[in-house]
């Protein structure tokens, strides 16, 4: 009797017998095939333009491509969500394994249907949002979809994250027992985005039982040889790799890819000598560069065929402490020297909308050299409005000027690549305190079509800083030299879950908070509620405060402005004022201040209408509420 064998044996089996080629790139396929957005979700197609995707297949299968990927890669639902497709996953995915197997029928090529699995957009917790039984869940929907369209092996690929492909892979274990190929993307420099080194992935993804191992994408073919080196020397599991088609060069509005077909196969033969099972492409490889490497992995093997590793080999463990930085110490910002010793007052500062900041300095001017002031706060595109930016204004305002500022930085319109930059280019620039904040969305101000492209939340961004501050950057990779940020973070005394709130405080002190600014308060039993709770705040707070000027605006605060309640005693108050609203306003700012100065580390004062001399007038007669130390 024959026996069958299920289709992880028959794919193991067959890699036995010498390497698999791949077939090349989707995505920049479909563009060089008449796409005209770059914004078009590309899984979108498999529904939109089934025709388009299926002859791509087609190509690759005549090219001599034994092995085909879905176009799936992005279709989990956290990567379709911001088209409105989080609900298509399903319908996305087994289209896609739909077109595969229907390219293999129409051609008669024997080839196997490998689903594409790409991350999930999104940074694990603590750093970034996303916890990892969310990612679980988020790859189990997708793989569920994939297998029920008829694939034949999974292959995960392009992630830089260890911990998110763990995921990832346990979420397909779970689920099938479907041949699994994982594959991590490389910088240059050899390492993750996340500092793990091409040896370390490979030792890893063994241990978690998967079948072929390798890389794919970031890097062209002489990278990729030398990543395949690491990891044959790491693991003697199979191997493999899909470079990209070198580096791209901007031509004519598009991104074009310059490696030759010959380029490629050459280097493909070099894979195959070092055992790699599956050799493919990536980013920019097209089916002629598919049909040029056909020959080389057709040629012989000059070393036996890489099989299933039984036991781990014996390779160093890469050095991943920190080096040591002998730099000159930096001296200690003026707020830092400031918090938990004094009573701290700032002034909150809107960006220009345009590009001259001399109205904004002239009006700061009067304040210079009163020792009112300890430092300004500059705002981050509030409202989500286009101004300059946090960054640019705090620069000028202390070169300008001499008054010490908070920058404030969002999350949310920034990614990790532009954070780094950003805490590079603040450093350099000499800003040095920082306030984190999520930010406005981009859907309520002056560009409501631009997407949100957050991968950090403001706790992982602290411990960005941290990282920062002892030399080394989220890569694992060694700064030139220590930084010397102080990081603030933002505590919501009024929040609607106090114990919510008390939770994440902490955790942003365990990130390296080293001061928290609060939305502005109205009722002083807020502080005394939480003074009982904790006893003394962890670390210093500025209390937000915002004189109202009047029952109209007291009335928009608390209806239209999320997380500021105003007490309607306190509108009563305003609603009986008349005509001195705006003195009764400041004034109960006043007795809040007098109220709360003992338990905290000062006042984050927001002044309405951009009325700076509000700091003088709210200050005026409160040296003996303000003199003390305060409880930090």
């Amino acid at each position: 009797m024959t026996q069958v064998l299920t289709k992880k044996e028959a794919f193991l089996q067959r890699l036995s017998r010498g390497p698999i080629l791949g077939d090349g790139a989707m995505g920049t396929e479909l563009y060089t095939r008449g796409l005209q957005t770059f914004d078009q979700c590309l899984d979108e197609l498999n529904l939109l333009s089934p025709d388009m995707v299926l002859q791509v297949h087609l190509d690759y299968l005549q090219a001599g491509a034994e092995l085909l990927e879905t176009n799936t890669f992005g279709a989990n639902r956290l990567r379709l969500e911001p088209y409105g497709l989080s609900d298509r996953v399903s319908d996305i995915n087994k289209k896609g394994a739909e077109l595969a197997r229907e390219a293999r029928r129409l051609t008669g090529v024997t080839a196997w249907i490998a689903g594409a699995i790409g991350p999930t957009g999104r940074a694990l917790a603590p750093l970034g949002p996303l916890t990892r039984p969310q990612a679980a869940e988020t790859f189990r929907e997708q793989i569920e979809s994939l297998v029920e369209g008829g694939v034949d092996l999974l292959i995960f690929e392009t992630f830089s994250s260890l911990g998110e492909l763990e995921e990832a892979i346990g979420a397909a274990q779970a689920a099938c027992d479907l041949p699994i190929v994982a594959l991590m993307t490389f910088t240059e420099e050899g390492n993750s985005l996340y500092g793990n080194t091409p040896s370390e992935a490979a030792q890893r993804l063994r241990e978690l039982g998967v079948d072929v191992v390798g890389a794919n994408c970031s890097v062209g073919s002489q990278s990729m040889v030398e990543t395949m080196e690491q990891m044959a020397k790491a693991t003697d599991g199979m191997l493999a790799a899909q470079p990209n088609a070198g580096f791209p060069h901007y031509v004519g509005g598009r991104h074009v890819y310059m490696a030759s077909p010959e380029y490629m196969a050459d280097h493909a033969r070099r894979l195959v000598e070092l055992g790699v099972a599956i050799v493919g492409g990536c980013c920019g490889t097209t089916p002629d560069h598919i049909a040029a490497l056909r020959e080389a992995v057709a040629t012989p093997l000059r070393r036996p065929a890489r099989r299933p590793a039984t036991t781990k080999p014996s390779v160093p463990e890469p050095d991943r402490s920190t080096p040591a930085i002998s730099v000159p110490d930096l001296e200690p910002t003026g707020l830092a020297k400031k918090l938990g010793v004094k009573f701290v007052v700032t002034l909150e500062v809107d960006p220009p909308k345009g590009f001259d900041v001399g109205p904004i300095l002239e009006r700061l001017r009067p304040l210079q050299g009163t020792g009112l002031l300890d430092a300004v706060n500059i705002a981050d595109n509030p409202r989500a409005q286009g101004r300059m930016s946090a960054l640019a204004t705090s620069a000028l305002v202390q070169s300008r000027l001499g008054l010490e500022t908070i920058m404030h930085l969002a999350t949310r319109h920034r990614n990790l690549l532009a954070l780094h930059s950003e805490l590079l280019g603040a450093h350099g620039l000499g800003v040095r305190n920082l306030f984190l904040v999520r930010g406005d969305p981009p859907s309520l101000g002056d560009y409501p079509q631009a997407g949100a492209l957050s991968d950090v939340t403001p706790t992982g961004l602290l411990r960005l800083i941290e990282g920062f501050n002892r030399g080394a950057s989220a890569l694992g990779q060694t700064l030139d030299r220590p930084t010397s940020f102080v990081a603030g973070a933002a505590l919501n005394l009024a929040a609607s879950d106090m114990d919510r709130e008390m939770r994440l405080m902490e955790r942003k002190v365990e990130a390296g908070a080293d001061f928290f600014l609060t939305q502005p308060i109205y009722d002083p039993e807020i502080v005394e509620l939480w003074r009982k709770r904790l006893g003394a705040f962890p670390k210093p707070v500025l209390l937000g405060v915002l004189p109202l000027r009047s029952l109209r605006h007291a009335e928009f605060l608390h209806n239209e402005v999320p997380g500021i309640v105003v007490p309607e005693q306190v509108r009563d108050h305003l609603r009986r004022a008349g005509q001195g609203e705006g003195e009764v306003g400041l004034e109960l700012a006043r007795e809040l201040l007098r109220a709360a100065a003992a338990h905290v580390g000062g006042v984050y004062i927001m002044p309405p209408f951009n009325r700076y001399q509000i700091v003088a007038e709210l200050l005026d007669g409160m040296e003996d509420a303000i003199s003390g130390l305060a409880s930090a």
